[in-house]
């Protein structure tokens, strides 16, 4: 496994971060496999689990807390978000210095953890000041409650407000951000990630796979793979990915990771740890034999010409507009 630093910062993230939103904490069965997922990444030397407030309600934080409490603290980097609603009451929801100082005490104690290493702010909160927000984070910093703060799916002009908000108060710096990023969504390219090289900002992105498109078990014209995630996941986001286009691509891309001797699943993850800036890529694991092809992408470096081969077949075209 490689280490990369987060963005300018002294913190190092293994390559290969593993999420556990997809943790199924309701079967006994599920969460035995689970655990020996988390114990193979550990195994493989990666040191990154990250999960959030809101996933199951609380039980996967819970779930995550009870797998990693066998090992060394120091030894891992553990980060939790805070936005979507955790009760009923009309401040259990959101970015305000209420929900999160409460919301913070309660992943501590999910997570068996006196602090997070990592703390994100899962969405923009269009109803709360971004001042009260940045002051609140920066003020769990000092405590000693998190080391690092961040944000997940926000807009660079929104990065930017939370920037220049910190940069007028004073207040310890925002570190990391935790966007989507992958082959079929390259939006963070076109400005995120040049605000984040010029502030030193790590990026720890999510659904580097697609959603499991990027794994090449989709075929066009074929059944959906019996138990995968297009076949039961809730909000059906990796079926609407399914288009005929997508899964062209994936058939060219499997040919260049068939030639190199890798995963399809391997050269999409390469190929998004491609960019300096990134300093690690989260990805699910419900099986351990999933951590184990997963985390043999960390170190994997593609040649110029192939890189070039496979944005010939993505085609991706960023947005610019020459003015003057």
């Amino acid at each position: 496994m490689k280490y990369r630093k987060l963005g300018k910062w002294g913190l190092k993230v293994s390559e290969i971060a593993l999420g556990s939103w997809m943790t199924d904490v309701a079967e006994e069965e599920a969460m035995k496999v689970a655990e020996e997922s988390v114990d193979k990444a550990y195994e493989l030397g990666v040191n990154f689990f990250d999960c959030a407030d809101g996933y199951s309600g609380g039980a996967a934080e819970r779930f995550l807390g009870n797998a990693l409490a066998k090992y060394e603290r120091s030894s891992y980097v553990l980060s939790s978000k805070v936005f979507f609603p955790t009760g009923k009451g009309p401040n259990d929801r959101g970015l305000s210095r209420k929900h999160i100082f409460e919301n913070v005490d309660k992943s501590l104690k999910n997570l068996k953890t006196d602090y997070l290493d990592m703390y994100f702010c899962h969405r923009y909160d269009y109803d709360t000041p971004v001042e009260e927000t940045m002051e609140a984070l920066s003020d769990l910093v000092k405590q000693g409650k998190v080391l690092y703060y961040g944000v997940s799916e926000w807009l660079p002009s929104q990065v930017m407000e939370a920037l220049n908000t910190i940069e007028k108060n004073h207040l310890r710096p925002l570190s990391v951000i935790q966007p989507q990023y992958n082959m079929m969504d390259r939006f963070i390219e076109d400005e995120m990630m040049g605000i984040c090289e010029k502030n030193g900002i790590g990026i720890v992105a999510f659904s580097p796979l697609s959603q499991g498109l990027l794994t090449g078990k989709y075929k066009k014209g074929q059944p959906l793979p019996e138990g995968s995630r297009a076949t039961h996941q809730a909000d059906r986001q990796i079926n609407k990915l399914l288009t005929d286009e997508n899964l062209d691509k994936v058939e060219k891309l499997t040919k260049i990771a068939d030639k190199l001797g890798i995963t399809m699943a391997q050269l999409a993850l390469a190929w998004a740890l491609r960019k300096p800036c990134m300093s690690s890529l989260i990805i699910g694991a419900t099986k351990p034999q999933q951590a184990v092809s997963n985390a043999s992408a960390s170190g994997i470096a593609l040649a110029d010409d192939v890189i070039d081969e496979i944005e010939a077949i993505l085609d991706y075209k960023p947005f610019f507009r020459k003015i003057g």
